[in-house]
């Protein structure tokens, strides 16, 4: 009546010893360690020699110095130290190197044989950096504008139609006419190519005529839903790419997008990449205009623009863009030829074909490289703050085009080594297609982390205990069994939160834990009490045990499923910390069904099943 066939003892005992593995990680602690990766200079096994015997001439004690191919790793056993290193390498690697506070695994080798890990600890209790970056939706509107302008000047010419000239005004594209028979033709190219989302008015004057396109206002939610999907992506690359472990980015509200890098304590770096809307543009030269005169008299061909070189020079480029960094897939840094720094760049299938016809066209011809940035500074201006954007545009290249080029070509013209693999990597991320602003940073050091961890550590402990004493008193051998499973039911839950990809532990997190550890008792409250209700009813001791459990488990069901659903609901509809809680608490009620129902009627199946007529302490 009370005995497990031996393959479900088996199957607990597998489960069990698979969540002990995977839980153990989590009792090795991460190590506060400093992270030195190259700026200007690459990084080398010298180096790493030569930081090690630096710092033990200084006095400062470390664990230990490690070499790889992306930079050099120094572990400290304190924080302390590890902050006085970090001032001393800053000090005398200045502009050479970047040297970025962070956390090391202690793992052993075994379990990263297996795969098992710590599981993801969040900002609050890791320590990093938390940034609240703003999108400018009005500029991806402006871009978007610019784009159709482009395009639409490209479908007039292949229409062979003779306006007199496109541009953008403040929130419309104005294209105008010499006379109303051209207006009709404009009106009726342009209506066919954009009528699903812009819309197209005309308004003649004594002088000209007008078409004026000007966004729907779907089209403009969704030019600004774009923008925030592509950023968030955009990001999500390039947090990859600075290779930091278990970065949350996410938006909040409907322009706003959080990210937040654990274990980084250095913002330099990260804000630089982050907030850098890099890309290239590429236009033929043109050859035949004197840019020297145009930057004198301020007059400017018809088709060009006027741009500068690094050396202050000017050049005369062709407002049509050849190609711009939309079409990049991806991107290395190198050294040409002639030893110089270089950006290898791969096209997709359409920017290849797009580029491949241009420069097939124009074999012989000057093509220059526009390195776009932009750039923003709050101030405070009239009693307000504000923020002053700046788009920087400079050429970078400038050389002939001498034979048709295809998918995979090569830039030249950066100032060093560093320039081309920061640029490497933004548009091997891709391009923001709005710039983004940093409306709040906050930075939470790794003591303040684990002052965070002790004491959640020490609320789970707490709550542990107390309930371990109430249940040995009160339900004495039973409740001892309920004490192992609720033991169990913690190992599970750390085990499982390990293994889940993306999961991540927080403070409010550590609260569904520390709710989980009172609820996983419930069960086998009303299971101990169901037997001690048989047994008033003069039920035999194995009887009472099997009606226990048995009829107890609809009651546990429902209980757990109803509180599961609220869970649910919480993860569905919240953010953040609530998320964090909802997952915990989730995991703990699915953990707690199987430790308090299968794991305990396990034990008290091998303590009471192959006894006739038991005497039960309970």
């Amino acid at each position: 009546m009370n005995r497990y066939p031996l393959w479900k003892n088996i199957f607990i005992l597998i489960v069990l010893s698979l969540c002990v593995i995977y839980a153990t990680p989590n009792i090795y602690p991460s190590q506060p360690a400093l992270q030195i990766s190259s700026t200007r200079t690459a990084v080398t096994k010298n180096l790493a020699n030569e930081i090690k015997n630096d710092l033990e001439k200084s006095g400062i004690n470390f664990h230990q110095v490690r070499y790889s191919e992306d930079g050099i790793l120094v572990r400290f056993t304190d924080t302390k130290n590890q902050l006085k290193a970090a001032q001393r390498l800053r000090q005398q690697y200045l502009g050479k190197y970047t040297v970025a506070l962070n956390l090391a695994s202690t793992t052993p080798n075994w379990l990263r044989a297996l795969e098992a890990t710590p599981m993801n600890l969040g900002l609050d209790l890791r320590g990093g950096v938390h940034f609240l970056m703003e999108v400018d939706t009005a500029a991806a509107l402006d871009n978007a504008y610019e784009r159709s302008v482009t395009d639409m000047r490209e479908q007039l010419r292949q229409e062979k139609i003779r306006y007199s000239g496109i541009k953008k005004t403040d929130d419309a594209i104005k294209i105008s006419a010499r006379s109303e028979e051209i207006q009709e033709q404009i009106e009726e190219v342009i209506k066919d190519q954009y009528f699903d989302s812009m819309d197209i008015t005309t308004s003649p004057t004594s002088a000209e005529y007008f078409v004026i396109a000007k966004l729907k206002p779907d089209a403009l939610k969704e030019v600004r839903r774009l923008a925030i999907a592509q950023n968030t992506t955009t990001l999500r690359k390039r947090v990859n790419e600075l290779g930091v472990a278990e970065p949350v980015i996410q938006q909040q509200g409907k322009d706003r997008v959080v990210v937040q890098l654990p274990g980084v304590q250095d913002t330099a770096r990260a804000k630089e990449i982050l907030g850098a809307t890099a890309t290239l543009e590429f236009r033929l030269v043109d050859e035949q205009g004197d840019p020297f005169e145009a930057r004198e008299t301020g007059r400017v061909p018809i088709g060009d623009k006027l741009y500068y070189e690094r050396n202050k020079n000017p050049v005369l480029l062709k407002k049509r863009v050849m190609l711009t960094g939309d079409y990049i897939i991806d991107a290395s840094s190198g050294i040409d030829n002639n030893a110089r720094p270089a950006v290898n760049i791969t096209l997709d299938g359409k920017g290849a074909r797009i580029f491949s016809k241009v420069t097939g066209d124009n074999v012989d011809r000057l093509m220059g490289v526009v390195f776009i940035e932009t750039k923003s500074q709050a101030v405070y201006k009239d009693g307000k703050n504000k923020r002053i954007t700046k788009k920087v545009e400079e050429v970078i290249n400038v050389a002939r085009i001498k034979e048709q080029l295809a998918k995979r070509f090569q830039i030249t013209g950066l100032s060093s080594t560093v320039e081309a693999r920061n640029l490497a990597l933004l548009l091997r991320a891709g391009s923001l297609a709005a710039p983004m602003y940093i409306v709040e940073e906050r930075t939470v050091g790794p003591s303040l982390g684990q002052q965070n961890i002790d004491l959640g550590t020490k609320s789970v402990l707490i709550g542990f205990l107390l309930v371990i004493i109430f249940m040995a008193i009160y339900y004495r051998v039973f409740g001892l069994v309920a004490n192992i499973a609720l033991g169990a039911n913690l190992v599970m839950i750390v085990a499982i939160m390990s293994m889940i990809p993306g999961a991540t532990l927080t403070l409010p997190g550590i609260a569904g834990i520390v709710l989980t550890v009172g609820m996983a008792v419930d069960a086998n409250v009303l299971i101990f009490e169901r037997i001690k209700e048989e047994l008033q009813n003069n039920n035999s001791p194995q009887s009472s045990i099997n009606l226990g459990y048995s009829k107890a488990l609809s009651t546990i069901a429902d209980a757990n499923i109803t509180t599961l659903i609220a869970a649910l609901v919480l993860f569905v509809f919240g953010t953040g910390p609530i998320k964090g809680f909802a997952v915990t608490l989730s995991i703990g009620i699915i953990c707690s069904m199987f430790t308090a129902i299968m794991g305990t009627r396990s034990l008290i199946n091998i303590i009471y099943g192959r006894k006739h007529s038991p005497v039960l302490y309970i």
